[in-house]
């Protein structure tokens, strides 16, 4: 958020923070979320890269589009190795997988 725009709503008494600060996660806690934030981004661009739907994708993964969808949604019923199994199935590699998880 901009310097300006802070200041502006700090001073009508909003509170600004970060999700982190709003949800009280920990750091090890924010760092899964911003893994499967950057994860469910891969998923999605992978996918259409690919030029599959999240029908055609599922079927890859061996799940259903409904799941799949949280998966790109990074719902937090998903975990992390069903989204990095899932990443795979559409034909990534691990160097793939680690340049996401290190932006």
């Amino acid at each position: 958020m901009e310097k300006a725009k802070k200041e502006k709503l700090q001073k009508k008494g909003w509170k600004v923070g970060d999700v982190d600060e709003y949800l009280g996660l920990n750091p090890a806690e924010m760092a899964i979320v911003e893994m499967k934030v950057a994860l469910a981004k891969a998923l999605v661009a992978k996918r259409k890269a690919c030029g599959e739907t999240q029908v055609s994708a599922a079927i890859l993964a061996k799940t259903s589009q409904s799941r799949y969808a949280k998966v790109e949604h990074a719902d937090s019923s998903v975990s992390l190795e069903l989204m990095i199994k899932m990443f795979f199935a559409l034909g990534a590699n691990k160097k793939e997988l680690m340049k996401v998880l290190a932006d």
